[in-house]
């Protein structure tokens, strides 16, 4: 403290600094302005008639950030999300003593004075000078809402936080500048209004609204007398007078709030003294904040709904535009989530994956025609505690929206090839060779240089039982490898690649599937939700529909709100309506009779495809009714799990494939999601069944189940052993990349870049 002279009165250096405090004010009020305690701050005052003349005329007053809603289908809440939980409410939603206790504690004397108290002023200059240190400020509370514009304005840069907040006469000058411009423009009640729903209140807490939520979990309309003085003590403060972490010091705070309404006639003296003696009151509710605290375990869809809102150019011109535009939030967004669905995929996931299993499924539901995603879920719950097994990488989507880069897809990418021999004019009859073992042909004719086996490679079958020929009807439902490396040699390369193109099939990273042969056998790490939007494709009749998640989003700006424009869903047609047809037809087959018999519907028309690869590291089933197709997904996101000897939901697995665990996942949940729902029909196609010469060898259950060599889903075997397709029991090449079932005996030798892999697997190659 300085010292005193012996007489009582002031030190020479409190003197000089009162005489340099009132000159500064003297001469920025003769300017039209008044300075509060700049001599005191030590603040200069040279220039500032200048600097307050060149300052722009209006106040740049950006909109309040707020929290953004997410809704399902239906209007239910998925989750709030928020950089700053606010919620904007007009004056006549703010409890009276709240109004009065604000004003009391930080600016008594609002309604008699400008935006400048010049009173308020000198006072504070006084006991400033008195004390040799600034003990009182004097900035109204029209100055303190202008201050906040500043610091709501700078958001989250912690350089422009400081620069808003810095002790410098330059801030000063604007700020009273600008407080004289609110003055004349909104009135003293608005700039109330604005000013509680502006300040900080901790606790996360931006705004009257949020606070009175946050603390006692009730309307800010509704704030008792003791309520009010407790918020609008925390002003000042906000982490020193926090109530949550010191309520001793938050009820003295509290408590001169009251005495202060007392002294200026709000409230009477006994009024005051009732409301300290009682305790704080606290109903605390926890912040709930973003996509971990999603219902229905749609973490992972409330995660995707805000990569789409970051992504998409509809949204903003660039991703500063678009970011800036979600921070700010104050949006409704209505999604296409349908509850029904999203508990049914769920509770199917729970069913069959336990979230400490070492592998992981993933389940997307999407509508043909319309390309809306009904459900998205995991068996890992979201979020970022390692302890409870949960993840917040979205296994159902490309890496540009979930960090995933996808997985092998197996045999379930065969009916794409079946689809591109159909629209070159092969018939659903089409009969090839197929013999036990295979030299890849060569050449094989691409969209560029044509595809040459230098190194002889060549692709087995499951035995020697397994040869042909196979017309397409039954190499499908057995998934013969050999029979749909001929079809990619007949055809060419390149109708298979734009049909993927078309069906909007691309590796999980986004680049275009490779021209080479293994992409039959389905090598390329492809997302859940691709699959099952191609495959929607087949249950529109051949009409791609792009996948969205957002149906409309309002946003809500001081006192209106607008609409914004939303992604729509782009119908092209993939293939004829013929071919589609005809495809419905080869995988109906499939749920009926051939490998996916475990996931088949019973009450209505459904068609489907199972798939493993990479000795057992990934299982699908990818599955469509006429309205409503799905994919699921089991394996490790690592690729390090080899799903044999393993078991998974509570289930014992010797070898895990196709049909007995991502099968069963699809089954049930499109059952749940389908309740209550027209049972439509596909349009019947008729193919013919091959004339059998050998029944015996036809009828072996080992010859070429999907998984397990390359074979389909329920067989016995498969020389591949997984390389698209297998069986049952062993495999040659033990699961190299499908097979539901595969074991693995010797290994055959590929040459290099035949078998090629991408994303998070070993590329469905060799492992």
């Amino acid at each position: 403290m300085p010292k005193k002279r012996s007489g009582g009165g002031l030190s020479p250096t409190q003197q000089a600094a009162k005489f340099l405090g009132v000159s500064v004010l003297a001469g920025a009020v003769m300017a039209g302005i008044a300075l509060p305690a700049v001599g005191a701050l030590g603040l200069a005052a040279k220039g500032s008639v200048e600097s307050f003349d060149e300052l722009p005329a209006n106040l740049k007053t950006p909109p309040l950030s707020q929290r953004t809603t997410i809704l399902d289908a239906e209007g239910g809440q998925i989750a709030t999300v928020y950089s700053r939980d606010r919620t904007v409410v007009d004056l006549k939603d703010i409890s009276p003593y709240m109004q009065k206790a604000i004003v009391a504690i930080e600016d008594s004397r609002f309604y008699e004075h400008g935006a400048v108290d010049l009173k308020g002023v000198l006072r504070a200059l006084n006991k400033n000078a008195r004390s040799g240190e600034v003990s009182e400020g004097a900035s109204t509370l029209t100055q303190q809402y202008v201050k906040n514009v500043f610091v709501e304005e700078a958001g989250d840069d912690p350089t422009k936080v400081a620069q808003a907040t810095q002790q410098t006469i330059g801030r000063k000058i604007r700020e009273l500048k600008y407080a004289i411009q609110v003055e004349e423009e909104l009135g003293k009640k608005k700039i109330l209004e604005n000013y509680l729903n502006i300040t900080f209140f901790g606790q996360q807490a931006y705004g009257v609204e949020a606070a009175a939520r946050r603390y006692f979990s009730k309307p800010a309309k509704d704030l008792n007398l003791q309520e009010s003085a407790l918020l609008a003590g925390l002003v000042q403060s906000p982490s020193r007078y926090d109530p949550v972490n010191d309520e001793a010091e938050a009820k003295s705070r509290r408590n001169v709030v009251l005495r202060r309404m007392a002294e200026v006639g709000d409230i009477s003296r006994e009024q005051a003294d009732e409301a300290a003696r009682t305790p704080l009151g606290l109903n605390v509710s926890k912040p709930k904040n973003g996509c971990t605290t999603a219902v229905k375990d749609a973490g992972f869809f409330c995660n995707y709904v805000r990569n789409v809102f970051l992504n998409d150019p509809v949204f903003g011109k660039d991703q500063k535009t678009r970011a800036k535009l979600w921070n700010q939030g104050g949006l409704t967004i209505r999604t296409t989530l349908e509850p029904q669905a999203q508990e049914s995929v769920q509770q199917s996931l729970k069913d069959h994956v336990y979230k400490s299993d070492e592998v992981a499924a993933a389940a997307t539901l999407v509508e043909p025609g319309t390309g809306k995603i009904v459900a998205m879920g995991q068996s890992k719950p979201y979020g970022s505690n390692a302890k409870e097994h949960e993840t917040e990488i979205n296994y159902s989507v490309d890496y540009r929206m979930g960090t995933s880069s996808g997985f092998p897809t197996g045999s379930t990418f065969k009916p794409f090839v079946a689809a591109a021999a159909l629209e070159e004019g092969r018939p659903p009859t089409q009969e090839y060779p197929s013999p036990y073992e295979l030299t890849v042909p060569s050449p094989i004719q691409t969209c560029g240089k044509p595809y040459t086996n230098e190194d002889g490679a060549k692709i087995p079958n499951e035995n020697e039982s397994e040869k042909g020929p196979y017309q397409l009807k039954e190499a499908m439902a057995l998934s013969v490898n050999t029979y749909f490396i001929e079809m990619v040699a007949d055809i060419g390369l390149c109708p298979v690649t734009e049909m993927a193109e078309k069906l909007h099939v691309r590796q999980g990273s986004g680049k275009k599937m490779p021209q080479v042969p293994s992409i039959a056998l389905g090598t390329e790490s492809v997302s859940p939700l691709t699959m099952a939007s191609a495959y929607a494709a087949f249950a529109n009749r051949g009409m791609y529909c792009t996948p969205i998640a957002i149906e409309a989003v309002t946003q809500q700006v001081g006192d209106t709100r607008k609409s914004l424009g939303v992604p729509k869903s782009t119908c092209s047609r993939a293939m004829s309506e013929r071919t589609a047809d005809t495809i419905n037809a080869l995988l109906k087959g499939v749920v009926d009779s051939g490998t996916g018999q475990q996931a088949g519907l019973a009450d209505r028309d459904n068609a489907g495809k199972t798939g493993t690869t990479d000795e057992r590291r990934n299982a699908w089933f990818v599955g469509y009714t006429p309205n409503l197709s799905g994919a699921v997904w089991v394996g490790s996101a690592s690729q390090q799990v080899k799903m044999q000897n393993i078991t998974i939901g509570g289930v014992y697995h010797d070898l895990v494939y196709g049909a007995d665990t991502p099968g069963p996942i699809w089954k049930d949940a499109m059952t749940g999601a389908l309740e209550g729902k027209e049972a439509e029909s596909f349009v019947p196609v008729d193919i013919p069944d091959p004339v059998e010469e050998n029944d015996d060898d036809r009828d072996d259950p080992g010859r070429g189940r999907d998984d397990g060599g390359n074979g389909d889903d329920n067989g016995n075997g498969g020389l591949l052993g997984g390389l698209t397709g297998g069986g049952n029991d062993g495999g040659v090449l033990g699961g190299l990349t499908g097979g539901d079932d595969g074991g693995g005996v010797t290994e055959p030798t590929f040459p290099d870049g035949f078998i090629q892999g991408n994303g998070n697997g070993n590329g469905g190659g060799r492992g």
